[in-house]
């Protein structure tokens, strides 16, 4: 590898710990009702705190006037307020310097020519999806400032999952510039165990879009019993196909979940059957992250989310998801893992 992919290869590391740390800082936020504490987005100016007593007045008096001011922190004071604030400032901060990570190292890269010809385009998706994300997070923190008393469900999955695209692309690059020189020649064929990886991908993200729903609605409060909800498998009170009912959201988590996670761990025990080292290790790891999140999500339901394991549930999730990740990269580069008929068709239609 070129000391230049070395740079930029370091520069997407750090990329995805930014987005990892800030997912983690929004769950917090999340947790603890916070999100709605500042009700104006200012993306220069709001750097800032509020300085002295007028200011904190202010902004304690714009947010009693929000309807989750009203309802579920009614009769808020004005230091329970301001730990409120900290906590989503601290949030909006850590966001602005996630765009700052993804964008100016870009910049710096392309004007002094580090970044391969091909990738630039690519690789310049990133600060442009960060500043996507920073517009639908005021879009998600504004459905709730009128009319609802807390924000709207949808729109906190979409920030999620624009979110964990970011993650998901930068970790991927990170790996693929791990590779080298780009391969020469035919793109080798897909094997059977790529696919399954890529299924067992799309399958972590759908769990964690499902979980977001779950945290949107608070459906982690209610049935806070395993397997069984309220002594049935299928709850009293489910709604079918509903986002916005808590009970309807934790049955679809707990069921997504599941799956996911017997699908990873079949993958996981191939893999560890494999006779390629770096493979080998790749399924270990998925295997011992999803024992983790599966042991941390029970807990965190049967003590009804304290936030201490909500946040180590979803930091948790990270960790199988870069585990998903590595298990598809390292399938997709290990030539033995494609059988032999596949081989031949490929060479075939080459």
């Amino acid at each position: 590898m070129s000391p230049d992919d070395r740079a930029v290869r370091r520069w997407l590391i750090a990329s995805a710990i930014a987005v990892a740390i800030a997912l983690v800082a929004g769950g917090i936020t999340r947790l603890t009702h916070s999100g709605l504490s500042i009700t104006e987005w200012k993306p220069v100016r709001g750097v800032l705190p509020p300085m002295g007593a007028d200011q904190w007045e202010l902004a304690y008096r714009s947010y009693l006037r929000i309807p989750e001011a009203q309802t579920i922190h009614r009769g808020i004071t004005l230091g329970q307020f301001q730990v409120l604030y900290w906590w989503e400032w601290t949030h909006r901060l850590l966001a602005r310097g996630l765009g700052l990570v993804l964008a100016l190292p870009w910049f710096w890269f392309l004007l002094r020519g580090k970044i391969r010809p091909g990738d630039r385009a690519k690789l310049g998706l990133l600060p442009l999806l960060t500043l996507a994300q920073g517009a639908l997070g005021w879009y998600m923190v504004k459905s709730g400032l009128e009319v609802r008393t807390d924000v709207s469900p949808y729109r906190l999955v979409a920030h999620l999952g624009l979110a964990l695209v970011i993650f998901v692309v930068a970790v991927w690059w990170a790996l693929s510039l791990g590779e080298g020189p780009h391969r020469s020649g035919p793109t080798p064929p897909v094997g059977t165990l790529t696919k399954a990886g890529l299924v067992g991908l799309a399958a972590t993200l759908i769990t964690m879009l499902s979980g977001g729903f779950v945290a949107g609605t608070d459906g982690g409060k209610v049935y806070n019993t395993f397997p069984l909800m309220g002594g049935r498998l299928i709850p009293p009170g489910y709604r079918g196909l509903s986002f916005e009912d808590p009970v309807s959201t934790q049955f679809h988590h707990r069921i997504i979940a599941i799956s996911t996670a017997v699908l990873l761990l079949v993958l996981a025990a191939r893999a560890i059957r494999s006779m390629e080292p770096s493979f080998r290790r790749a399924g270990l790891a998925l295997g011992v992250a999803v024992l983790v999140q599966v042991g941390l999500g029970i807990a965190t339901l049967l003590l009804s989310v304290p936030p201490v394991l909500g946040v180590a549930h979803q930091a948790s999730a990270l960790a199988v998801l870069t585990a998903v990740i590595l298990f598809v990269h390292r399938a997709r580069g290990t030539p033995h893992l494609v059988s032999t008929r596949e081989i031949l068709a490929h060479n075939n239609r080459s």
